[in-house]
């Protein structure tokens, strides 16, 4: 795939709206091409930054100069067709249908706009209700009704207590700091794995595993093989994480496969989250160690990856101990 094929999907591939074969080539032509790669982040910052921005609801001035800008002449053909139905109607014997009672006006061109952007806004026609919710329109409010429902502002109040429900439901259902990220490392794993790209260097040495990634990483990330304390290494492959290409580092345990994504401590992706999670049917830990943040998740039980986690720091600091007495 070339610049002219992937141009057009980066869109979709930011998103992850496209089938995991059309992902796949668009991500390897990322990685290949840092124009491309450049521009799918910009893509991937901005998306997020329009789904965490504020909303806010526009002003009541805005309504009142929309509405001062409709036209104000009558149709003279919606006249001229209200006048002929009406002296049909005589002339038949019927009576006439029934005009507007209260001194209430006709209607005239541009009023159904009215009437719609007085349900958008909630309120009232600001010429005193030949709108939707106008008051010859409406029945009258009883006694004892609360302003704000009196006044049309019923529906916003319901869409803003059922905005705060929704918002304080996620909240309690998912920490919002580290949800996102979470939620990219589940898709980034279920990809690999639906994909059956799981593994670029297959090996089940860490000789081989480790000098595979010199010169496509910017950073030499810590590879141990654990089969002796039950946690094969199977292989590695590359990913993109958190807005950067990462390690990830692919163990066996059992009939389970655990990927292990290895990258820099930078303090945050983690957002707070708890050293153990679960998401989606997935268990998910992170921890320190190295120098570097990482971050593993599988299908098997979470005693699995503290297991692995346990396995992975004694290598890790016997090597250190090994590297510090020679």
């Amino acid at each position: 795939m070339d610049c002219n094929e992937a141009r057009p999907l980066l869109d979709a591939n930011a998103d992850r709206e496209l089938p995991a074969p059309d992902a796949r080539r668009v991500q390897q032509h990322i990685e290949s091409c840092e124009a491309c790669r450049r521009e799918s982040e910009n893509l991937r910052t901005m998306s997020h930054a329009l789904r965490t921005a504020p909303y806010h609801r526009a002003p009541q001035s805005l309504r009142s100069r929309i509405l001062a800008g409709l036209p104000e002449t009558q149709s003279g053909a919606e006249d001229a067709g209200a006048r002929g139905v009406g002296a049909e109607a005589e002339q038949a014997g019927r009576a006439p249908a029934p005009q507007p009672l209260g001194g209430e006006r006709p209607r005239r061109l541009g009023d159904g706009l009215r009437d719609r952007i007085d349900r958008w806004f909630g309120g009232r026609s600001a010429e005193g209700g030949h709108g939707a919710w106008g008051a010859a329109s409406r029945p009258a409010t009883p006694r004892g009704v609360a302003a704000p429902f009196a006044s049309g502002w019923l529906l916003p109040l319901v869409v803003a207590f059922g905005a705060l429900a929704v918002t304080v439901t996620l909240n309690l259902r998912r920490p919002a700091d580290f949800a996102p990220f979470a939620d990219e490392l589940v898709a980034s794993h279920v990809r690999a794995q639906v994909s059956g790209r799981d593994i670029d260097v297959i090996s089940t040495d860490r000789h081989t595993v480790k000098p595979w990634f010199n010169g496509r990483l910017d950073y030499s990330p810590p590879v141990e093989d654990l089969a002796a304390s039950g946690f094969a290494l199977e292989g590695g492959r590359l990913d993109y994480l958190a807005h950067r290409r990462v390690a990830v580092l692919v163990y066996r345990y059992r009939k389970h496969v655990i990927d292990v994504y290895v990258f820099p401590q930078t303090g945050g992706t983690d957002g707070g989250a708890p050293a153990t999670l679960a998401r989606e049917g997935y268990s998910l830990a992170h921890w320190d160690a190295e120098g570097m943040t990482w971050w593993a998740i599988t299908d098997a039980a979470p005693d699995a990856l503290s297991g692995l986690e346990t396995a992975l720091k004694a290598r890790l600091a016997a090597g250190s101990a090994r590297t510090e007495s020679g």
